[in-house]
């Protein structure tokens, strides 16, 4: 069919012109796939869809019990199919401009407290500089460290710290040239402690002999040649758990939101912090104000006298 096509070469676009991930595209595949069987089995097809009918696919999603991050997700797969369509002249319009997107309640994420985050980093400290008679195990040690100080200092996205080039920290080094989603470029900054961390690993990984002329900061015996984002995760959480932090599950995600939060909590500008954490649309990043918004709501109901009065103490 000729929408297969379309479809095809909209994905092409994406891939070549826009430079999407290849999660992105197969996420693209996957919801376009869905779209086209609905209008096949209502006799119509991407070039003929009108305005009813992506309604009629959204009310499908809903009826079928996807997720409303499900619905929102596909809506924008065929909101962006339409968008090229329209744009190469492969459509005198645009179907999708008037239909509503599902309006979903979006969680705010988990933040550890300073605190916390301060627990974790001074006990992965100590382990790290511990006497071993293992090597390998002194070398797990060290890099937990140093992965555990770069997140936090840099808030990276867990995919951008494993893969982190050997080349990416030297003695010098106060920033990081991290390469992210799209595979757009950005740099952040590198503080002091999480430089040290750094340089004290790769020490103790030089000593070992272990993993020499790795091109990964954090090599591995893995198929990627360094430490999978599966394993830091786990690594993390059974080390949060081990050692006192059991609110919930400890996450690199977690300690992403973490790095956001308490910058803005410290006066960081919300521009400066989209830009660190390589998002495209500050929209994602002003969840965090969210965060900090409910925090100080509890502090004014907790400390403020009106707030007591009004609540009939």
């Amino acid at each position: 069919m000729a929408d297969g096509h379309w479809v095809e070469s909209f994905l092409e676009a994406m891939s070549v012109e826009h430079a999407a991930a290849e999660n992105t595209l197969v996420s693209y595949t996957r919801d376009l796939e869905d779209y086209r069987g609905y209008l096949l089995a209502r006799g119509r097809d991407v070039g003929t869809a009108s305005r009813e009918d992506v309604a009629g696919f959204m009310a499908a999603l809903a009826a079928r019990g996807n997720a409303r991050s499900t619905q929102a997700r596909r809506l924008s797969a065929v909101r962006q199919l339409h968008k090229f369509l329209y744009a190469e002249g492969l459509r005198g319009d645009d179907p999708t401009t008037t239909v509503e997107s599902p309006r979903s309640h979006r969680p705010l994420p988990k933040v550890l407290t300073l605190d916390e985050v301060e627990r974790l980093l001074e006990t992965a400290h100590a382990l790290a500089h511990g006497v071993y008679e293992d090597a390998a195990e002194a070398v797990r040690a060290a890099r937990f460290c140093a992965m555990l100080e770069v997140l936090y200092a840099s808030g990276l996205r867990v995919s951008e710290l494993v893969s982190l080039p050997a080349s990416a920290v030297r003695p010098d080094t106060r920033t990081l040239l991290v390469r992210g989603k799209g595979d757009k470029e950005r740099i952040v900054p590198l503080g002091a402690k999480a430089r040290g961390a750094m340089l004290h690993y790769r020490r103790v990984l030089k000593e070992s002999g272990r993993h020499a002329g790795s091109a990964f900061a954090f090599p591995a015996s893995s198929e990627t040649g360094h430490v999978t984002r599966q394993s830091f995760a786990r690594a993390l959480a059974d080390f949060a758990r081990d050692h006192g932090i059991t609110a919930f599950q400890v996450t690199p995600h977690v300690l992403r939101h973490a790095f956001a939060s308490h910058l803005l909590a410290g006066g960081a500008d919300l521009r400066v912090v989209q830009e660190l954490l390589g998002h495209a649309d500050i929209a994602t990043t002003e969840i965090y104000t969210h965060v900090q918004g409910d925090r100080l709501t509890a502090l004014v109901v907790d400390h403020h006298p009106l707030s007591k009065v009004a609540s009939g103490h």
